[in-house]
């Protein structure tokens, strides 16, 4: 394949070991249309996974206990198996902060998940409003789901209570992100080709609209120090936001095909963007350089040119690794499908330079007083 080196057999790569599945009810909807896996998601501690069934509904289970039940009754579970639906709003039910399963009917399609974990200490921007409908207190846990409707619901976790109804897309809401450093910053991609920033500590007031999209806005993604947003949508569209100033830092152009998901490294220091050109490109979002280029769906290492292990999947719509790293969760037509993602212990070099490149953007690092060999290392030329 053309993915690979000459010298590499595509045979003797690695099967990824599989950990589990997921299977979506064939009841009360028994037609394959509608019943799409658009998204999948893990919580931020790990606590739970969320993944969309398809016609409306989305399950959330407690991600340790999905994996004690695959260890116990083998890889394959019923979706359906051991819950109760909760309604639009649902009352207060169940015991706040233990994990339990939930059934949430979003009344309908989900195309995007997020998860979002409140840290009390990050106030609201919008400094001149005392008072506020919603606390968020340190232990809150957050669901958003985007909508085919162009409306963002966001439900508390805990409880499967609807808290918010946010209304202002006039399109598909594609994908949710939210600020990784607790503030409740919600950003969402809508194939209206904008993206609104939501502020969910001013109970869910708009703040802004990024415009730059000449067509529909597939997907977005913060920094690990919530400082830049990436947006990537059709016409081989990748945006780099200032979420500071709300302003366009530059255009990354590379792909040949509407790009559909992107994301940063744990260092901020890379962006890894996928497009159906079926290219996968590792920038560095500081310079707008293409540092690496791999094909899909496969696990690699960053330093080797060609992946370590390779998972078996048909027509996968959407993946997501879990909080840890362990396990790469994928959906297809309203089920999912897990793998163990390969464990490697880091090398020193490579935990320096990710504590390095955590704060301090490329070209610092190119102004450091030191030999070039190893300023290409610290930039992931090498």
């Amino acid at each position: 394949m053309a993915s690979f080196p000459l010298t590499v057999n595509e045979k003797l790569i690695a099967r990824s070991r599989t950990v589990g599945e997921l299977l979506a009810p064939t009841s009360p909807f028994d037609k394959k249309c509608g019943r799409e896996n658009w998204t999948v998601a893990f919580a931020p501690d790990g606590s739970y996974f969320a993944w969309s069934q398809g016609h409306r509904i989305v399950k959330l289970v407690p991600w340790a206990q999905c994996l004690n039940n695959f260890l116990l009754h083998g890889t394959k579970n019923v979706a359906n198996s051991i819950s109760t639906r909760l309604p639009r709003q649902n009352s207060d039910s169940g015991q706040k902060n233990k994990p339990c399963e939930h059934i949430i009917d979003c009344g309908d399609i989900v195309w995007s998940l997020a998860f979002g974990s409140s840290v009390p200490e990050k106030q609201s921007r919008c400094v001149n409003i005392e008072w506020h409908r919603f606390k968020f207190g340190q232990d809150q846990l957050l669901l958003a789901t985007g909508l085919n409707n162009g409306r963002i619901k966001i439900w508390d976790v805990y409880t499967g209570k609807l808290l918010l109804n946010l209304m202002d897309h006039t399109e598909v809401v594609r994908d949710l992100t939210f600020a990784p450093d607790g503030s409740l910053i919600l950003v969402s991609a809508s194939r209206d080709k904008t993206l609104r920033v939501w502020d969910l500590k001013d109970d869910g007031n708009m703040m802004k609209v990024l415009r730059g999209h000449q067509n529909w806005v597939y997907g977005c993604a913060f920094s690990p120090d919530s400082s830049v947003l990436c947006s990537v949508g059709a016409s081989k569209a990748v945006f780099l936001w200032d979420m500071d100033k709300y302003s366009m830092i530059r255009k990354l152009e590379g792909h040949h095909n509407d790009v559909v998901a992107c994301e940063f490294s744990p260092d901020g220091a890379l962006l890894a963007t996928a497009s159906y050109d079926t290219r996968v490109y590792v920038w560095d979002p500081h310079i707008g350089v293409i540092l690496m280029e791999f094909g899909m769906v496969r696990f690699w290492r960053i330093d080797e040119e060609y992946p370590v292990q390779v998972a078996p999947l048909n027509n996968g719509l959407c993946c997501t690794f879990s909080t840890d790293g362990s396990v790469l969760a994928a959906g297809q037509d309203g089920s999912v499908y897990f793998w163990a993602t390969p464990r490697q212990v880091s090398s020193l070099q490579h935990l320096c330079r990710m504590a390095i490149r955590r704060v301090m953007p490329t070209s610092q690092v190119k102004n450091l007083p030191i030999p070039s060999k190893v300023v290409e290392f610290l930039c992931y030329q090498i």
